[in-house]
């Protein structure tokens, strides 16, 4: 194999995708900055996130049940657990 090929063998293996995570912005936020997370996750207009989450509020009923348990369960930029583990983690101390 020629030094070449070597080259740019090894830099084809080496450079792994951007792995993208689904967290809560802490940059464009209103309430908790789940629009801005899953607008940031999938590369489209937070303005259409949250017009879509209004629209499920407003006709099914579904978007604040669904905005509050993002909210529990998506951690936030720059923490490591979301908010319901760090309920839980909190209870389970209290009682020890």
């Amino acid at each position: 194999m020629s030094t070449t090929t070597a080259s740019a063998w090894s830099a084809t293996v080496n450079d792994q995708p951007e792995v993208r995570q689904l967290r809560r912005s802490g940059d464009d936020k209103m309430l908790a900055g789940v629009a801005g997370g899953i607008a940031r996750y999938l590369d489209v207009d937070v303005t259409l996130v949250r017009v879509i989450i209004a629209a499920l509020a407003l006709f099914t009923g579904a978007g604040a049940p669904l905005y509050a348990a993002a909210w529990l369960l998506l951690p936030a930029d720059g923490e490591d657990q979301p908010v319901a583990a760090a309920w839980l983690a909190a209870r389970r101390n209290r009682y020890r």
